[in-house]
């Protein structure tokens, strides 16, 4: 079966780095249920505050909030935990599980706004790999869309984040990526409206496949 490379992805990288949430698994409904319950607590329009709250650190989030009497780093501990401890619903995207488990162990990494142990809870839930590398919110002092994470990410790979595929769901992420000087690729699966981006998308990962080539630099192809 021949393989072709992705539309507006057909060069190597070095290494890819993935968001989590959104991006290789669905965490939504687990999410929405702890953080509407907190935005209600708080007297907040539980509606507009929603779609905020997606792909920033939980500190930041509540932080630009400027709520009266609220200690950010306190609520979002407490949020934190009752994120792990629901995980209901949370499930990997179409596909993400075998791509996943296909790459190099040196080739890719997660960069999440999730703290670690939120993080492994729904890795373990969505029934996805651990990698060797990961950069969470605990590693960070500035939350996406700061390009620290994915500094941070491409260090610990060894490679130059300009040598990098980055893959996004949300636009916080976006351009932490672009700020790291990354190419990226929007993922598109869990999004409710289209996300308007410049960027090439991508709704599931069934039917892609990578290949190394004698430099061990990698790429993106689609089967058939």
């Amino acid at each position: 079966m021949s393989s072709t490379p992705l539309p507006g992805y057909d060069k190597p990288y070095a290494a890819f780095l993935f968001d989590m949430d959104g991006t290789i698994l669905n965490s939504t409904a687990a999410a929405e249920r702890v953080w509407a319950e907190w935005a209600r607590r708080q007297g907040l329009d539980v509606e507009a505050f929603m779609p905020t709250m997606h792909g920033s650190r939980a500190i930041d989030t509540i932080a630009r909030l400027n709520l009266p009497g609220i200690d950010p780093a306190k609520e979002a501990e407490l949020i934190t935990q009752t994120e792990i401890d629901d995980v209901e619903g949370v499930v990997a995207l179409p596909g993400a599980a075998a791509f996943l488990n296909a790459l190099p162990q040196d080739k890719w990494a997660i960069v999440t706004s999730s703290p670690l142990l939120l993080a492994q809870r729904r890795l373990a839930a969505a029934g996805l790999p651990v990698p060797r590398f990961m950069v969470t919110a605990d590693e960070v002092t500035l939350g996406k869309p700061d390009p620290q994470c994915y500094l941070l990410g491409a260090r610990k790979l060894g490679v130059s984040p300009t040598d990098c595929l980055v893959f996004e769901d949300v636009k916080a992420g976006i351009l932490a990526g672009e700020a790291a000087g990354a190419d990226v690729m929007v993922v598109t699966t869990t999004h409710k409206q289209a996300l308007e981006t410049l960027h090439p998308t991508l709704a599931s990962y069934d039917g892609l496949t990578t290949q190394l080539d004698e430099d061990g630099w990698i790429s993106v192809l689609r089967r058939g």
